[in-house]
């Protein structure tokens, strides 16, 4: 099953390589999506692909770069045949294209 996974990293994540990182992991993983720093000195990111390969990138991204400090990853995950999923599918369309920093 397809699904969109929208991550929220928290930690010491900027500054560390944390976003080309991920960048990197997600395109060996095959997903598409986006990285990007947030003003509050959290990660986002949004990951597109097969469930269980998403689920891989969300393992990574508890550890992170070795220079990072990850010390939570809020997850939200939207299926793309459930209507009663945590974030509206419609508003986060699939990314064309490889994953990127945004």
């Amino acid at each position: 099953m397809q699904v969109k996974a929208r991550l929220k990293i928290h930690g010491r994540v900027q500054g560390v390589f944390f976003r080309q990182s991920t960048r990197e992991k997600a395109r060996e993983l095959g997903l598409k999506g986006w990285v990007k720093n947030m003003p509050d000195g959290t990660v986002e990111a949004l990951a597109c692909g097969p469930e269980n390969v998403v689920n891989e990138l969300i393992a990574w991204c508890g550890q992170g770069p070795a220079y990072a400090r990850v010390d939570k990853v809020d997850v939200q995950i939207c299926k793309e045949a459930d209507s009663e999923s945590d974030f509206d599918c419609e508003s986060e369309p699939a990314p064309d294209g490889p994953f990127q920093i945004v």
